[in-house]
């Protein structure tokens, strides 16, 4: 997948958490339902980048080695 798509599947994703929370405001009685949905929405946003980046879940850093290109 380029580099956009995931992008793009990114931004769709916090989008989609982001209306969950604004949902949760105005909606208490699901409120609780609609935050836990939040955060699914915001954990594949976050896996999506790290499987795009190829890093080890936790650390932040690339798994591939450093590249001697100047």
């Amino acid at each position: 997948m380029t580099g956009l798509a995931v992008m793009e599947n990114v931004r769709r994703y916090r989008a989609i958490a982001s209306l969950c929370r604004q949902a949760a405001a105005f909606r208490p009685i699901q409120g609780s339902s609609l935050l836990a949905q939040a955060v699914e929405w915001e954990e594949r946003a976050v896996a999506e980048l790290e499987r795009h980046f190829n890093c080890s879940p936790g650390t932040g850093r690339s798994t591939d080695p450093p590249s001697n290109n100047r």
